[in-house]
């Protein structure tokens, strides 16, 4: 894909005396442009409502999803004088602005980048960054401590349908269950995308489980459950957070378990600020939101070097539309956003 450069969105309403932007203002960088564009939309929307709300202004550079998008966007923020970043959803993009971002003492807080390599490296680095994304490896971790102590007393199995991401994830619960000293009944990958999963019902039933964890998509467990319920299976089937896909040609079985992120609810003030310009609060509207309160309410300090930074950021529980968010020493936001939900036959509601 041809790189395209940057697009400042809000640059003129941002500068003040022609060339820098006063004291305290905020950026966002997000793939408006390329295939990510509706998800950076989501991030623009929801990142001007908070600025726009709190009557400041904001200034947006396009990172077009690329390393040459995120760096000449990083240029163009720095230029325009802002002393926090928000935005970003690519690796590639945020690793080519941070070095830049950095070293002009420009923090940045992410809603949308989940590499765990972003924070780990960042006391060798001294990159400027905080995220409010869960990790790679939460949504593993979380599945693990969601489901493991549930199902100790039941015979239960992990399947994944191959790819990188299901493979993943079912081998960590695997894992994590074997050293709990609770071995799966039954543990292989099955065929994705196929018009039935008659034979992974077989197998599930040869091996004698009643609860099943399967990496894969939405689709492929429901085919799962409703081909399990006309074979008269009763199976528990739980997954990840990539049942919050749309829905496909099948429809989920209620009482499918998922472990993924709690959905944090607009108030109703919020709620009707979006409504006015039609914006509907889902994917990275409200973190995106979230991640502009925060870059507001420390950004008239000026920009500094991380010591500063981390003194800012990882001290104070700051109040949002995502709920109460905090920061951990690593730059991480404290705490799991996952739970355990059901699926009611019309939403994913708690399941406890």
């Amino acid at each position: 894909m041809r790189p395209i450069s940057p697009i400042v969105l809000a640059l003129a309403a941002a500068l003040s005396g022609g060339t820098v932007a006063r004291a305290g203002t905020v950026g966002l960088a997000a793939p408006l442009s390329g295939f990510a564009g509706a998800l950076g939309a989501q991030m623009r929307d929801g990142a001007r409502v908070a600025a726009d709300g709190a009557g400041t202004p904001l200034v947006i550079a396009d990172t077009a999803c690329s390393a040459e998008g995120g760096a000449s966007a990083a240029r163009t923020l720095v230029e325009a004088g802002v002393s926090v970043v928000t935005g970003f959803l690519c690796t590639e993009a945020i690793d080519a602005a941070l070095p830049v971002l950095t070293a002009a003492g420009i923090a940045v807080i992410t809603p949308g980048v989940r590499a765990d390599a972003l924070t780990d490296r960042r006391t060798r680095t001294g990159n400027l960054v905080w995220r409010l994304a869960p990790r790679a490896d939460a949504e593993a971790k979380a599945a693990a401590a969601l489901l493991l102590d549930r199902w100790r007393d039941v015979n239960f199995a992990i399947a994944d349908d191959g790819t990188i991401y299901g493979r993943d994830l079912a081998e960590s619960l695997r894992l994590a269950a074997e050293m709990e000293g609770h071995k799966p009944v039954f543990f292989d990958t099955f065929r994705p995308q196929l018009d039935n999963q008659i034979g992974l019902v077989g197998r599930l039933r040869k091996a004698g489980a009643t609860h099943v964890f399967v990496g894969g998509d939405r689709n492929d467990i429901a085919i799962l459950g409703r081909d399990a319920a006309k074979l008269g299976l009763d199976l528990t089937i739980a997954g990840g957070e990539a049942l919050l896909a749309a829905e496909g040609d099948v429809e989920l079985a209620p009482g499918t378990l998922m472990v993924g992120p709690a959905r944090p609810r607009a108030s109703a003030e919020l709620a009707a600020a979006f409504a006015a310009r039609g914006i509907v609060p889902e994917g990275y509207v409200l973190s995106s939101h979230a991640a502009v309160e925060i870059a507001l309410a420390v950004a008239g300090d000026g920009r500094a070097d991380l010591g500063k930074w981390r003194t800012r950021l990882e001290g104070p529980v700051f109040d949002t539309a995502a709920g109460r968010v905090a920061f951990d020493e690593n730059g991480d936001r404290k705490g799991s956003p996952y739970r355990l939900l059901v699926w009611n036959g019309e939403e994913f509601v708690s399941a406890d």
